[in-house]
């Protein structure tokens, strides 16, 4: 197939394909690019938008027009809440390694060997039902369109982006995920500088500047998915054999055993573990935002790893929704009663009692239970009392620590202890043994305020030495 025309060459570029300037290059935007949705032509389309393409050409497409082009686009709810749910399921789905975390957010490794926040699951620039995921095979998908364009009789390379940010600097760029028919890893190490100094370390990403470089004309908002890179003279896929490893955006990525950070990015998950513990607070206000059953029941998991007397496992969480609102009411009715038995007047009583709303304001309720299950029945107060002891710290160790992992999700919480004075109520509203002890209740939900660390008390004023 001959060589297309060379027709409506943007401004400044000379027909023949050379960089307006020796020796530099050019970076230009494809516009006039349809709303891409799964099953179009993407090469043809940008083909179309833009015949002046010529041989040497690097073409720089954003990720999220291959992902709508594949059919990689997940339905979703449109209720704003439902639909944040929905994505950090998604994001959960496509991780393999959990990097760091602050609150909500999460710096992942994906499925590609990616490491980025969210895994790459992108809720803009797409359908209000949709949620975009990242190209299954970005290197793939990048020689697809390659091919494409040499079947036109074009020789290009392709760059494949999608926008990452930085770790300690602010602002996001984009970076390649995938590539082809063009060098994106440069290796000087063994060279030798102008000062006679041997490079030892120095490789340059040149698929990331190029990535980036595009960027500058597509831009975030413009609505332009692809730029082209003229004067870098891109080589194109080879005809016979494989590509070159350092034409692969593969090659990008550096592997966890070489990673020089990789200890402390250990040491900031251990950090954040350590933070989440100051993170617990007790959480008064929530958002109403609902908490993913997942999440919860992970944390739950959690808990339930708390020691526990006799190698027994005495702890149980109730997870009320059906019958909260009666639970709630009788445990009102007898909170009323306890307060009347002890000469409070009416009035007194109402505002006492109005001050008790969490509960009935949270989004989810869980009363955590110690039962007798395993727990030895001395002949002697002494220890029938340090038994039971045992097993109510057991509980409370269950408490904290699911108080904590609630915390490390950023979800708030609120320990009441209201259902340890009215355990006849709670066993009878719910239908439990009588063996099962209350160990309060913890109102849970999204923070109307996000959690933020508070410094650790002076250990000399709860420490003793002796």
């Amino acid at each position: 197939m001959g060589k297309a025309p060379i027709t409506d060459v943007p401004s400044g570029v000379i027909p023949d394909g050379r960089p307006a300037a020796p020796h530099g290059l050019q970076v230009l935007a494809v516009t006039g690019l349809p709303e891409f949705r799964p099953g179009d032509d993407l090469a043809g389309a940008i083909a179309a938008a833009a015949p002046w393409i010529v041989d040497g050409d690097v073409l720089v497409v954003t990720s999220k027009a291959v992902s709508k082009t594949e059919g990689r686009l997940v339905r979703s709810p449109t209720d704003p809440g439902a639909r944040e749910e929905f994505r950090r399921h998604l994001i959960d789905t496509e991780t393999v390694r959990l990097v760091a975390q602050m609150g909500r957010t999460k710096i992942v490794e994906n499925r590609l060997g990616i490491i980025a926040a969210a895994a790459g699951v992108d809720a803009s620039n797409v359908r209000l039902d949709e949620i975009a995921l990242l190209p299954e095979d970005p290197d793939a998908s990048a020689a697809g369109l390659v091919r494409e364009f040499a079947a036109r009789g074009r020789r290009i390379g392709v760059v494949i982006t999608d926008t990452q940010g930085r770790a300690w600097r602010n602002g996001v760029t984009d970076v390649a995920i995938g590539a082809a028919g063009v060098r994106v890893l440069e290796d000087h190490r063994g060279g030798v500088d102008d000062f006679g100094n041997e490079l030892v370390v120095t490789q340059v990403g040149l698929g990331d500047e190029i990535a980036a470089a595009g960027d500058l004309v597509k831009g975030k908002l413009a609505g332009v998915p692809v730029a082209v890179i003229r004067g870098l003279d891109a080589p194109g896929v080879p005809e016979d054999g494989p590509a070159p490893s350092d034409h692969l955006a593969a090659a990008l990525l550096r592997p966890y055993e070489e990673d020089l950070f990789r200890l402390g990015t250990d040491l900031s998950i251990a950090q954040g573990r350590k933070e989440a513990v100051l993170l617990r607070r007790t959480v008064r206000q929530f958002t109403g935002e609902r908490v993913d059953d997942a999440v919860l029941a992970r944390c739950i998991g959690i808990a339930l790893t708390a020691p526990a007397p006799h190698h027994t496992r005495p702890v149980r969480f109730v997870l009320v929704r059906e019958h909260r609102q009666a639970l709630l009411q009788a445990m009102a009715a007898q909170w009323e009663s306890d307060l009347a038995g002890d000469g409070w007047d009416d009035e007194r009583i109402a505002r006492r009692t109005a001050r008790g709303q969490i509960l009935n304001e949270a989004t989810e309720v869980v009363i955590p239970f110690v039962t007798g299950e395993g727990r030895h029945d001395y002949p002697d107060d002494r220890r029938r009392q340090a038994e039971r002891t045992m097993f109510t710290v057991a509980g409370g160790a269950a408490v904290q620590a699911l108080l904590v992992a609630l915390a490390a999700e950023g979800i708030g919480s609120a320990w009441i202890s209201s259902t340890i004075f009215a355990p006849v109520v709670v066993r009878s509203v719910l239908s439990l043994p009588e063996d099962w002890e209350p160990l309060g209740a913890i109102g849970i939900g999204h923070p109307h305020e996000s959690l933020s660390a508070r410094p650790p008390f002076d250990p000399a004023d709860g420490m003793l030495i002796r």
